[in-house]
């Protein structure tokens, strides 16, 4: 079989990964020379913690295993399975934490609540002040600028891949086929277009319009801590954003604890990831009204920075980088990912918003195994 990829982030990178897998040859088109979207544009985290229950947290926890796999296959992913602690600083937040360590999947997550000496045990960096920390011993990380890079070299030496970049594809011509901006036509068994939050054009052409939106993020990246972080970090934040926390206790927390104006209004969370060479990934706002603004805005970065040094108890080194970036996510977000037939043997899936690092794995072996690759 001849499988035919469109987009080389992540998504679609694991789809050629499993096609390539299962014995078949794969043509990969990128329309840069390199994926720059969401893919790069993330924590590289694998991340389990938040995950609604049911289908979501399946596709996470299988994405977990399929992440660790491949990874000491490709030692170049950098996957490390660190773990994430999330500091509770009041009896409401515990209350949320407490709740989570009760739930019936808790054991899943590797969920336990720590004292906070426990958790500076587990991660000595976190110097601040804190009462408690929820840990989650599934979640790790992998380096999302490198990534589909270390992919792809180990792509490349099956000799079944063939990566085509700085090619647009502009038609679906007949069943199975594209055609590029340079007048080439690719075709095969099947067509997987796998565009990330590149949802007008092609797309909307052959697909129309989907129940899919764009989400515009803003992070950052400092020069190396000087220490290792031997966790990921987020703050009682995330359980107002993330799934898995909402309980009654989470309604008091709400009720009860304003949340600081900016991650108010720009709708953040920490999360906060330390890169191979010693840097913080740090994050995130999330933006959802069109038009997207075309700058980044420092209110955010300075309210990460402050949380970011009241966990660590020190200063936090010179940010070295600043970004924004836009991912699909699904308008109903209960929904892992859209899997969409748009023509015989070519499919369309685009949509899983921040679990596109997480679950990627999961979501192409889905494809694969739906298209009886």
């Amino acid at each position: 079989m001849k499988v035919i990829v469109v987009g080389a982030g992540v998504v679609g990178t694991m789809h050629a990964w499993h096609a390539v897998e299962r014995g078949h040859e794969v043509v990969h088109i990128e329309r840069e020379a390199e994926a720059r979207g969401a893919s790069l544009r993330n924590f590289g985290q694998i991340w389990v913690s938040g995950r609604a229950g049911g289908e979501e947290l399946d596709t996470a926890l299988r994405a977990r295993d399929l992440w660790e796999g491949i990874g000491a296959r490709v030692p170049g992913l950098g996957f490390r399975a660190i773990g994430s602690l999330t500091p509770v600083r009041n009896d409401l937040e515990r209350a949320v934490a407490e709740a989570a360590a009760a739930r019936p999947d808790a054991a899943a997550r590797g969920y336990e609540l720590l004292t906070a000496d426990e958790a500076r045990a587990v991660n000595p960096a976190l110097r601040g002040e804190f009462e408690a920390a929820l840990w989650c011993e599934r979640d790790a990380a992998v380096e999302p600028r490198t990534a589909q890079l270390a992919l792809r070299e180990a792509l490349l030496a099956t000799g079944r891949y063939t990566f085509l970049p700085d090619r647009e594809v502009r038609d679906v011509v007949g069943e199975h086929a594209v055609r590029d901006d340079r007048g080439e036509v690719h075709g095969g068994d099947a067509v997987v277009l796998c565009t990330g939050a590149w949802l007008s054009g092609l797309v909307r052409e052959v697909a129309g319009e989907i129940p899919v939106r764009r989400v515009r993020l803003q992070m950052m990246q400092t020069d190396p801590l000087g220490e290792p972080l031997t966790t990921s970090v987020a703050d009682a934040d995330s359980f107002r954003y993330y799934p898995a926390y909402a309980s009654g206790a989470l309604d008091a927390l709400n009720a009860g604890q304003a949340q600081d104006p900016a991650a108010a209004a720009h709708r953040m969370q920490l999360l906060m990831v330390q890169r191979l060479d010693g840097g913080l990934t740090i994050g995130d706002t999330h933006e959802y009204e069109h038009p997207f603004a075309f700058d980044t805005l420092e209110d955010p970065y300075e309210h990460l920075t402050r949380v970011v040094e009241s966990f660590l108890g020190r200063p936090l080194p010179k940010v070295r980088r600043r970004w924004a970036g836009v991912y699909a996510q699904c308008v109903d977000t209960t929904r892992v990912v859209h899997r969409q037939k748009v023509r015989d043997g070519v499919w369309l899936v685009t949509g899983p918003g921040g679990r596109g690092m997480t679950c990627s794995p999961a979501i192409a072996e889905t494809t694969a195994n739906e298209l009886g690759w």
